[in-house]
């Protein structure tokens, strides 16, 4: 029959697409079979040599380096109540204090602009940016943006971040990560951490396919590619780059640090940086505490408790696929085309190696979509082969010699090491549940990588060039950065709206007050309002409690419970217990990220409530002074005893005595010299020593003085020249 001859024509045609196919495939898959034996040879060189000789580090190393400033960087168009679970999550989750979150809106976005203003009002270590153009634009512009508030904040509180971090306002951060990249930042230039997608139901085979790619990419690939190049790509979040890469890039990009027109701003900047020598780092780091399942792999569920248990970070990828092809289609056009178009090939072979693994998926993405169709139709002639007695037999057309035998036999033997490639990374994170589902998600993540090809050229073509499809403007403008602050009441507007101050005291209060003082501490010296009503306005201000207390007649068991450097370092005295949650009583707001720092140090819940100005202040004098002043109050009971003072009177002069009792931490920084955010870092460098705060201040400048400019005796030896009648005493002068 006719039409017999047309599908045997068809067929015959098919066959050769199958044989060209099939070498494509060999092809690859030698390329990936490359980095399996690799992978497979160096883990198990390393369990024969590294890991017998040398202990794995401890997690609990990682708290041995005094905490660093860190930013982290978040780009967010149109992510309404999503930035106050964030900073909520990142201040009772991460172990990790002196860190800041600079958030990334746009002019043109006022619900997200508001919904930061509120998260800012409650959270001081977050910050709001305003970029300079109506959004949305590129990530990378949002991050350009950002950045340079960042570097405007420094100026402002007079500090340096050692860290910048990326991440979007959805991850969900691994508790230890801060203190991950604390531990690394000053020897390595590009950190970057694993990233796991969170599983939905078991059908949603959109979201588990990233589930599966991102497995095996971090939990292979990657680590190879860094032990042979020497070169890792950012994965646009857990990323921190060092001071000196940052600065590096602003330098390189005539003060754009993000290029603007690509669409893979992250994989650029990690290519970037290793044409300019710097150290990338891909870190799998386990934290496994005490209690957790020891053996390698807990049998129920088949995770590597190791592996399940990396600094890692997790969030929800598309699970609708129009979204997904429409993300894909994006990296395909940052990495293959407009990589190929940024990145030449180089002199170095191994990093030219990896640079075509990366751009491969241009070619792979199609073949491996075909190969699946005319799998599905050799499938099907081959059902109907064994279902119609005596029928046609269509797949003697695929016949050939033992060259198509083997190579057929190759490709099977290379697909079957794919799949358990597959499974096992998917396995050590999620579970032989996921790790079984990943064989047929692989199937469909191939339609999807084609789709995304096919709709990355397409962009391609309408626009003529990859590099038009991102940003397409250049210029450079400077973003806003949000009042601090600017959805909290201010204290005046709070007194006014209480009754305690009139309009013309506040206005008399804003001009006349004293330096070195807050608001709040002037009315009270001059006798505008009592410590009472400022408690209440500061209360009513943070959203807690005040209550009345005489901190020096606290219980001496209930002072126990806080450690004087926590109590020195928060400003904070215990009150009372409440079951297990310790509740604390400060002069002033304490920022959730304090509180939970706090909790964490003592393994408790902590909560607070405002106390009248200056107990705080005489109560860590009675309890935690490093160094002792004056005992007023005995001073006071003294005067009484020899009948120079009566019992009132005495009772008046130590209320007001204690009213103005302001701590040196607030002095310092009504005067200006440091923000509340350096004030903090010093803090926490000041934690563990036995000075008192001022000592410390004069301590750590005269030592840095005396690091930087060195001495003649040094310069001298250096030169080999011998000193030994004069000394450096001269040089260790204060000036």
């Amino acid at each position: 029959m006719w039409s017999v001859d047309v599908f045997a024509t068809y067929l015959y045609g098919l066959k050769f697409i199958a044989v060209t196919l099939a070498v494509l495939i060999l092809i690859s898959g030698l390329d990936d079979l490359i980095i399996d034996v690799v992978y497979w040879l160096r883990r198990a060189w390393r369990a024969a040599t590294v890991y017998r000789s040398h202990d794995r580090l401890d997690y609990l190393a990682l708290y041995k380096r005094p905490e660093k400033p860190l930013a982290i960087m978040v780009p967010a168009w149109h992510e309404t109540d999503v930035i106050g679970r964030m900073a909520e999550l990142a201040a009772t989750t991460l172990d990790y204090e002196n860190y800041h979150i600079f958030v990334g809106t746009y002019p043109n976005d006022p619900e997200t602009q508001s919904d930061v203003d509120k998260v800012c009002a409650r959270f001081r270590n977050v910050h709001k940016v305003v970029c300079a153009r109506p959004g949305p634009t590129s990530k990378a512009d949002c991050l350009n943006n950002v950045l340079d508030t960042i570097l405007q904040f420094e100026q402002r509180a007079n500090l340096q971040f050692a860290g910048f971090i990326l991440h979007d306002a959805e991850d969900v951060i691994s508790e230890m990560e801060l203190r991950l990249f604390n531990y690394l930042v000053d020897r390595k230039d590009l950190i970057q951490l694993p990233v796991y997608p969170f599983a939905r139901t078991w059908s949603d085979f959109t979201s588990g396919h990233y589930m599966d790619e991102f497995a095996e990419v971090h939990g292979k690939d990657i680590l190879v590619r860094e032990a042979l190049a020497g070169q890792v790509p950012s994965a646009g979040v857990g990323s921190c780059f060092s001071r000196r890469a940052v600065m590096a890039l602003l330098a390189d990009g005539d003060g754009v640090a993000f290029d603007i027109q690509s669409l893979t701003e992250d994989y650029d900047i990690g290519f970037r940086l290793r044409t300019k020598g710097m150290s990338e780092i891909f870190v799998r780091f386990p934290v496994v505490k005490d209690g957790e399942v020891a053996h390698p792999f807990t049998p129920a569920f088949g995770k590597s408790v190791r592996e399940a248990n990396v600094v890692c970070v997790r969030e929800y990828f598309p699970n609708t696929l129009a979204t997904a092809i429409r993300q894909k289609s994006r990296w395909i056009i940052g990495i293959v085309y407009q990589g190929f178009r940024n990145h030449r090939w180089t002199g170095d072979m191994t990093l030219n190696y990896f640079l075509w693994r990366d751009r491969k998926g241009g070619i792979t993405n199609f073949v491996s979509f075909l190969a699946t169709v005319v799998l599905f139709q050799l499938t099907a002639l081959w059902l109907y082969q064994a279902v119609v007695p005596h029928g046609y037999e269509f797949l003697s057309i695929f016949e050939g010699g033992p060259w198509l035998t083997a190579l057929l036999t190759a490709n099977l033997v290379l697909m079957t090491n794919r799949i358990a490639q597959r499974v096992f990374f998917v396995s050590t994170f999620y579970g032989l549940a996921e790790g079984a589902l990943s064989i047929p998600r692989l199937f469909w993540g191939n339609y999807i990588n084609f789709m995304a090809n096919c709709r990355a050229i397409r962009q391609i073509v309408q626009e003529g060039d990859p590099r038009r499809v991102a940003w397409d403007k250049t210029e450079h403008d400077f973003p806003v950065l949000g009042e601090q602050g600017r959805a909290r009441r201010p204290l005046g507007r709070i007194l006014v709206a209480q009754g305690v101050i009139s309009e013309e005291q506040l206005a008399t209060a804003l001009v006349h007050r004293t330096r070195g003082l807050k608001l709040g501490s002037w009315l009270v010296h001059e006798g505008m309002i009592t410590a009472e009503q400022l408690a209440t306005a500061v209360a009513e201000q943070s959203g807690v409690e005040w209550e009345r207390v005489d901190t020096l007649s606290l219980d001496p068991r209930l002072i126990q419970q806080l450690p004087s450097e926590l109590a020195l370092h928060y400003a904070v005295l215990p009150i009372r217990e409440e079951g297990r949650t310790l509740v604390v009583g400060s002069e002033g707001d304490v920022d959730p990220v304090s509180i939970a720092a706090l909790g964490r140090k003592l393994k408790r819940p902590v909560s607070y409530v405002i106390v009248p100005k200056g107990q705080v202040t005489v109560g860590l004098r009675q309890w935690h002074a490093r160094w002792r002043t004056d005992d007023a109050r005995r001073a006071l009971n003294d005067a009484v005893s020899a009948g120079r003072l009566t019992a009132p009177s005495a009772d008046a002069l130590w209320q007001e005595y204690v009213s103005r009792q302001v701590l040196f931490a607030e002095v310092v920084m009504s005067l200006g010299h440091l923000d509340a955010a350096a004030l903090n870092a010093v803090l926490l460098r000041h934690e563990t020593t036995s000075m008192s705060l001022g000592q410390f201040l004069v301590h750590e400048a005269l030592e840095l003085q005396k690091t930087v400019q060195g001495s003649m005796h040094s310069l001298l030896e250096r030169a080999g020249i011998g000193v030994s009648s004069y000394d450096d005493v001269l040089e260790t002068s204060t000036v």
